[in-house]
């Protein structure tokens, strides 16, 4: 049996992991600690909910979605259309179609939807769920959304071409949109993904490295999607580039705050909330926030990171040793930081309902529990 430190005081983890942050700051990816301390400037009546405000224009996304994939092979469709059941949360479309309307809002015109921002609501769902195609492939993954995988049910070779053909769709349905700089915008997109899976298949020797490395990952792989979607609705309605900047930053800083959290999730949540079994990322071989944050205090998982937690036992004394450590504490204590950087951004657009929605959503990301 491994010998566990004494757990830290509370005190101790939020001076640890203020000095971390301080020590690790990187321009890309880290929000300042001094612009996380601003106060929001939203007002002080209860923001609706942000699924309700958005569900009229989500309503028909998933049936939209079908009619992009109409194929004539019953097979193909039955493939495509397995994740666009409407029981997804849709957390990505929601919030591209709330910041269409604060930015809409925002620019002085009628809050309703733009054509080309509705379509841009459902290409960043669509490239997301292709996404999650290749990636239960890559993974071999036989659970998703508490369901059975497509490559469970049909085999990999036809869930890697369903995953293809999705994004195909997805294509098809942003160069109809017919703006060059929206089609760059959500190209990149495309290209963090597979950056972003590259990383995934890699690790650094160097602590310090590691760390923005992991960070690094998560946004081309998480956050990249969210943030393009938000700028991409802005340039169709306004030409400052300093409100597309604002749209970006948010949807970067939640972004990588909801992977955080998602990660962290994977310690504490059971597989029923989650649809998906626990400790899956070190069974995958991976090192995210909370085993990293658990390196400081416990250097005996620097080989088992450095081997992705491949020898015998590797998974279960890992998991012990997150759990003894405060790196669940401090993953959630950086979760929060990029949550208030995303407030702070969001703060700069005018008031409106949607504006709101999106600030109350940074705290309905950092309390989920799948």
């Amino acid at each position: 049996m491994p010998h566990f430190k004494k757990p830290p005081t509370a005190a101790q983890i939020n001076m640890k992991a203020g000095n971390f942050l301080i020590r690790h700051q990187s321009r890309l990816l880290l929000p300042t600690l001094q612009s996380c301390c601003c106060r929001a400037t939203h007002s002080d009546t209860k923001p609706k909910d942000p699924f309700t405000l958005a569900q009229k224009d989500l309503t028909s996304l998933y049936d939209d979605i079908k009619k992009e994939l109409f194929v004539s092979k019953v097979e193909l469709k039955s493939l495509c259309d397995y994740y666009f059941d409407g029981k997804g949360k849709a957390i990505r479309p929601m919030i591209v179609v709330l910041m269409a309307r604060a930015l809409n809002i925002h620019s002085n015109r009628a809050g309703d939807l733009l054509p080309g921002q509705r379509a841009i609501a459902m290409i960043s769902e669509m490239i997301h769920t292709a996404s999650l195609v290749h990636d239960d492939v890559i993974d071999g993954s036989d659970k998703r959304r508490g369901k059975r995988t497509i490559n469970e049910v049909w085999g990999e070779r036809k869930a890697i071409l369903a995953g293809d053909f999705i994004l195909s769709a997805a294509s098809m349905a942003l160069a109809r949109i017919g703006n060059i700089t929206v089609v760059k915008v959500l190209s990149q997109v495309i290209e963090d993904l597979v950056r972003g899976e590259f990383m995934q298949l890699g690790s650094k020797e160097n602590e310090n490295e590691r760390f923005k490395h992991y960070l690094e990952k998560t946004f081309k792989k998480t956050a990249s999607l969210i943030a393009n979607s938000c700028k991409a609705v802005s340039i169709l309605v306004n030409s400052d580039p300093e409100v597309h900047e604002i749209a970006y930053q948010y949807g970067k800083n939640v972004g990588i705050a909801f992977q955080l959290v998602d990660d962290v999730l994977d310690f504490t949540s059971g597989a029923s909330q989650l649809g998906k079994p626990t400790a899956a990322d070190l069974k995958l071989g991976l090192a995210t926030g909370p085993v990293l944050f658990a390196c400081q205090q416990f250097p005996e998982l620097h080989a088992m990171i450095m081997r992705r937690f491949a020898s015998k036992g590797d998974v279960d004394r890992a998991w012990q040793y997150v759990l003894q450590s405060n790196g669940v504490q401090q993953t959630n204590y950086l979760a929060q930081h990029y949550c208030k950087e995303a407030i702070r951004q969001i703060s700069r657009l005018r008031p409106s309902p949607e504006r709101d929605a999106l600030i109350r959503l940074t705290e309905m990301v950092l309390t989920r529990d799948k």
